[in-house]
């Protein structure tokens, strides 16, 4: 630990203490002590961001990502095929049908075909109505990495099916793989990896509050042991006592209301660490309201833009309408920049967001609703990537994708069931664009006996992960400033891993 006996390390102390203060309103004081130590020793240079796009319910990367070559297209649609509703795509190059279903296949056309730096002997695609993301992979600003999930250590297919073998525990299940994917543990777990990454950047800070934000409510992935998620709506900052700027017209009476909140003649430890966090609530709230430039200005939105009347920057194609349509994911990324600009006011130096578009669960209807939710993260990454490169930030901030888990390769009609491994993006000027990483998973039938003919494919055709989420996130980790050191404290299975994968090198 830093020595704090002379002036220099005590002024630092101060400092941190002060900090860890605001982060926490009563965090006890040895761990706070025990992280201004670990967070001391990390010293990082300029701003960066992590941005965390989370797909709730588990999205079918089958869907999503897609290998085109002969012998895997063939597989894809004989297992794809099935009655009433089949899920299977249409080829790239094939026209849309105007006439048919909104939502459908037909409707939808063809897979748009991209072409990676390696190509593994393969051909690839993406699903027809991400449009953004092709032009984002083609751009080389976006990443793929093929085949993520939640592993302890490299599991073979046999090990998988031997019982003795560790594996993660309660897999398939929704919460307990969702909290997998954020805090390596079961559900019920109370720090995630991003907060970890903030309570060790921390020094960065001179503002704690506005290290771990979300845009989404409460997540786990954000939460340190000191650091304590910061949560916005897509206007901006929560206003403690409504919206407005007036109690009963008056902006006096507002004022008073607001001194009582946090203030208070009682020595009950209760009542003072209410009144505490109210208070900081409302220096916050005040602070980052300060900070965000208008929402109707560029790059973040159309200026001068009349209130009401909804930004067509934040309007996308509604494949099941096939008009436009607020994109509620844009509106999130839009808050999130203008967080980002104001950056310096705020005094931050690191900051990790949390955003989340739900409906991925798609036992059903998958062909309309999955098309949705694809048309809503392509249309948004595509607004985020233009609005930081005009920013200026476009080589400091990483957004990237993360699920519950992926879906079954059979459909169950007209839809899919929970599965394990699955594809995922990564967008940023700091990205090694342009390429797929991993070795995307080999498509097979199954036998009589519902086994697949794919090393990489387990029951009903689920893919068996290659990349564990340890890597995948020890991979941002690193070029967020964690050392190789701090990333075995915060991934508890990297260890498990060849030293030589631990960094998959999708980042610069």
């Amino acid at each position: 630990m830093k020595n704090f006996t002379s002036p220099a390390s005590r002024r630092e102390f101060l400092r941190r203490a002060g900090a860890f203060s605001v982060a926490v309103p009563a965090a006890p004081f040895a761990l706070n002590l025990a992280a201004i130590g670990s967070a001391s020793a990390q010293s990082a240079g300029g701003y960066k961001a992590l941005v965390c796009l989370y797909f709730s319910g588990g999205n079918d990367g089958y869907n999503t990502v897609l290998a085109t070559d002969t012998n895997s297209w063939a597989s894809y649609l004989t297992v794809r095929t099935q009655a009433p509703d089949p899920i299977a795509l249409r080829a790239p190059g094939t026209a849309v049908v105007t006439g048919a279903a909104a939502g459908s296949p037909d409707r939808l056309g063809g897979v748009l075909a991209i072409t990676p730096l390696r190509s593994q002997g393969r051909s690839f695609a993406v699903h027809p109505v991400m449009t953004g993301v092709r032009d984002l992979f083609s751009a080389k600003r976006l990443a793929i990495v093929s085949n993520v999930g939640t592993l302890l250590r490299p599991t073979s297919k046999a090990q998988y099916k031997d019982s003795t073998f560790p594996k993660p525990k309660k897999l398939f299940s929704h919460n307990d793989q969702t909290s997998e994917w954020m805090t390596f543990a079961s559900e019920g777990a109370r720090i995630g990896w991003g907060g970890r990454m903030g309570d060790l950047l921390l020094r960065s800070n001179t503002n704690a509050v506005f290290t771990s934000i979300s845009t989404a409510g409460n997540a786990v992935w954000l939460s340190g042991q000191n650091v304590v998620q910061y949560q916005v709506t897509t206007s901006g900052a929560i206003r403690i006592g409504g919206t407005g700027t007036t109690l009963y017209g008056s902006a006096t009476a507002l004022t008073k209301a607001r001194r009582i909140m946090r203030t208070t003649r009682s020595s009950n430890l209760l009542e003072q660490a209410q009144s505490g966090v109210v208070g900081r609530s409302i220096d916050a709230e005040g602070a980052l309201s300060a900070a965000l430039p208008a929402a109707n200005t560029a790059p973040y939105g159309t200026p001068g833009l009349a209130a009401g009347v909804v930004d067509p920057l934040l309007q996308y194609d509604n494949p099941l309408t096939g008009g436009k349509s607020t994109n509620p994911l844009a509106q999130q990324l839009q808050i999130v920049a203008r967080t980002i600009a104001g950056r310096s006011a705020l005094g931050v130096q690191r900051q990790v967001f949390f955003v989340n578009v739900g409906g991925f669960d798609n036992h059903d209807f998958q062909n309309r609703t999955q098309a949705n939710n694809l048309a809503l993260v392509s249309h948004a990454l595509k607004y985020f990537d233009t609005t930081l490169t005009a920013m200026g930030v476009g080589n400091d901030v990483t957004t990237f994708t993360a699920s519950d888990f992926g879906r079954t390769f059979t459909s169950n009609g007209d839809g899919t069931d929970h599965g394990w491994g699955s594809h995922h993006f990564v967008l940023g000027g700091a990205v090694h664009g342009g390429d797929l990483y991993g070795n995307f998973p080999a498509y097979g039938v199954s036998d009589t006996k519902g086994d697949f003919g794919s090393p990489n494919q387990i029951g009903n055709g689920a893919m068996l992960p290659e990349i564990s989420v340890d890597q995948y996130a020890a991979t941002l980790a690193r070029w967020f400033g964690v050392s190789d050191s701090q990333a075995l404290d915060i991934f508890p299975n990297l260890t498990n891993f060849d030293v030589s994968l631990r960094n998959l090198g999708f980042m610069a």
